[in-house]
């Protein structure tokens, strides 16, 4: 029998076809490459929006809640006061509201109210804060406040810069499902006779 024209065993194989493109899909529609690509600029906007909205959200508070500090710094000041009457109350109860006199820079007598630990005697010194005008008011802003605040308002920005990435990749991956889902109804009005024809037969 001869084996003319049959293909020789020791030939070369038959020449492989690559990919049109480095790394394609030929199972990839528009939308896949339209959200891979939307990731990818999500992806890049959020790494470097995420440090920055932080940074510059807490510098920010930072900065205003030391000017804070500094302004209530130099608009109040600590004053020895001297309790009016007796506080009731045991060690264990919570601070109360009690009257208390001092006298002012001009050396004006004043009076008013300011919590003090519960069994206090008349006559006790307390030491409270009182603005310009001789009101008894809270302790000034610290640098720890400052501090804190900060942080805080960091990282409440970081969240919203996640929550935001979050919300705009399922946004953006709902939007493409609705025209996927159009598209396969759309196919599939197309095919779905030929398809039932075949059971009609």
């Amino acid at each position: 029998m001869s084996a003319q024209g049959s293909p020789s065993a020791s030939g070369p194989p038959p020449p492989r076809q690559e990919p049109s493109s480095k790394g394609s899909n030929p199972l990839s529609r528009t939308t896949d490459r339209i959200e891979s690509w939307c990731l990818r600029i999500l992806l890049l906007v959020f790494v470097l929006g995420l440090p920055a909205a932080a940074l510059s959200a807490g510098l920010t508070a930072y900065e205003s809640s030391m000017r804070a500090v500094q302004s209530q710094s130099e608009q109040r000041h600590e004053v020895t006061a001297r309790l009016t009457s007796d506080v009731n109350g045991g060690a264990e109860d919570a601070k109360r509201l009690a009257q208390v006199r001092w006298t002012d820079v001009n050396g004006l007598a004043r009076t008013g109210s300011a919590l003090v630990e519960p069994g206090t005697l008349k006559g006790a010194a307390v030491r409270v804060w009182v603005s310009r005008d001789g009101t008894i008011t809270d302790p000034p802003m610290s640098t720890l406040n400052a501090t804190t605040t900060g942080w805080l308002v960091g990282a409440m920005a970081a969240g919203g810069v996640t929550a935001g990435f979050f919300a705009a990749r399922a946004g953006t991956r709902r939007v493409l499902d609705r025209r996927r889902y159009a598209h396969w109804d759309a196919e599939w009005d197309l095919v779905e006779p030929q398809w039932s024809a075949r059971f009609h037969k």
